[in-house]
């Protein structure tokens, strides 16, 4: 059985998700801190981490993956916060995510395999694929 939420319960998840997409590290790192889940999905399988990982925010990033990000997950169409931040070129969050255990071949497509797809040589560098 699936509950629905209300107006407020979605407006605040929506919220969050810009916390994720903006960068807002201090904030976000707070409402994790009260309770908030570190996983929380929205409707396209994107959790927070991927979001600041898309959007290149290795600070919340960081924050997130401290609270306990799970690193491995993958969105609707298999893709994971490391391929995310590879694709953005966003070195800091890619180093994070791999510190953090994040496997470079994962998800479809894989970081690697994303890296190659855009030819992005510092990625696969950063990824041990030069």
């Amino acid at each position: 059985m699936t509950e629905e939420l209300d107006d407020a319960t979605l407006a605040f998840a929506h919220r969050m998700f810009d916390l994720a997409r903006g960068g807002a590290t201090g904030e976000l790192a707070a409402q994790v801190d009260a309770g908030l889940p570190v996983n929380l999905t929205n409707s396209k399988g994107d959790t927070l981490l991927i979001l600041a990982a898309y959007h290149a925010h290795p600070e919340t990033v960081a924050a997130l993956l401290d609270r306990g990000a799970d690193h491995g997950r993958t969105n609707d169409r298999g893709q994971t916060a490391l391929a995310a931040a590879v694709f953005r070129s966003s070195a800091e969050a890619v180093r994070a995510l791999l510190a953090a255990g994040a496997d470079p071949d994962h998800g479809s497509p894989s970081a690697v395999e994303t890296a190659r797809f855009f030819d992005l040589a510092p990625m696969l560098a950063l990824l041990g694929q030069d």
